[in-house]
């Protein structure tokens, strides 16, 4: 009697794409290849054939602001995990693996072997208005800082031809700023799921409409972590630096340096001029205890995220502490 032939099942990929404007390069791991298709819609199919029959584990792909995003959305919806990941957490997997050299290519293999050897969480896009939004604000804080440039170089400025030249350009800057945040108070006002969110926002002392915008676009994962996630997330969770007996101190590290700004702003605001009276107290006794000002205030700035984070979490707007 013939026994059964055993099938064994399909190996499986793990594939690093990197994406630039006009191509993406892919590889995949443990079987090695590498090619390169065109960053369109004609390229995303491309590679779709080519993975199709694979039993595909991950697929990892380096934020790139927007040229990774057709190539996310495309994958997603045709059922691949796909995981984004931050370029320096990427850049110093490849260090650690003693890849010194940088090409696309490399850099699309480096991203396969991260995918096999980390295995990240896959992650959904970001919905278009999230996603619209999160340019929105990026470009406002751009033209922000470059408003701020203006202006410190008319302080300095001696010439009038320059003086009258700068003066043009800050009028031109603060028309383009208001342009866009009245582009990204459209997008709140569209969209109900973010004008529920920004009005839980905005019902927190201390945290005004351009903050609160900013928390929208930029930090869409507000509602669905834990605090200690939600403040390692926005860089505000203190990690210990101990080595053999030695103890070091507790520093903040990591996470979204746009929102922390956005938090640090926001805490300022409620806890040291008096904005929302329970972080002023909370604040200030940190301060009586002897901590510094500067360890008060990521303090706070924690306890503010915790509370956004558990408001949007909780479907609700903030209220006062009965006296």
């Amino acid at each position: 009697m013939q026994g059964k032939i055993e099938r064994s099942a399909p190996a499986k990929i793990y594939v690093g794409i990197d994406a630039s404007k006009a191509w993406l390069d892919v590889a995949s791991t443990p079987i090695s290849t590498s090619f390169r298709v065109a960053n369109d819609k004609r390229g995303h199919k491309a590679l779709m054939k080519k993975l199709s029959g694979l039993e595909v584990a991950a697929v990892v792909i380096e934020a790139t602001g927007k040229y990774h995003r057709g190539v996310h959305i495309f994958l997603h919806e045709r059922g691949l995990p796909v995981c984004v990941v931050n370029p320096y957490r990427s850049r110093k997997f490849a260090d650690a693996l003693g890849e010194l050299a940088k090409t696309d290519k490399i850099d699309a293999m480096v991203l396969a072997r991260y995918a096999e050897l980390v295995e990240p969480e896959a992650q959904a896009p970001a919905p278009k208005a999230v996603a619209e939004m999160a340019e929105l604000v990026h470009a406002r804080n751009t033209a922000v800082a470059a408003q701020t440039a203006l202006r410190n170089r008319l302080g300095a400025a001696h010439s009038s031809l320059l003086k009258r030249e700068l003066r043009i350009q800050l009028r031109s800057s603060a028309a383009h700023i208001k342009r866009l945040e009245k582009a990204i108070r459209v997008v709140i006002t569209d969209n109900a799921e973010l004008a529920r969110r920004f009005k839980i926002l905005t019902s927190i002392p201390g945290i005004g409409p351009i903050a609160a915008a900013g928390l929208v676009g930029l930090m869409a994962e507000l509602g669905t972590l834990s605090s200690k996630q939600v403040a390692a997330l926005v860089g505000v969770a203190p990690m210990n630096w101990d080595s053999g007996q030695m103890r070091g101190r507790r520093a903040i590290k990591g996470g979204r340096p746009a929102v922390r700004r956005l938090i640090y702003m926001a805490a300022l605001s409620a806890a040291v001029r008096g904005a929302n009276p329970d972080l002023k107290a909370f604040y200030e006794q940190l301060r009586r205890r002897g901590k510094a000002s500067k360890v008060a205030i990521v303090a706070t700035m924690r306890k503010l995220v915790i509370l956004a984070n558990t408001l949007i979490a909780q479907d609700r707007q903030w209220c006062p502490k009965p006296t």
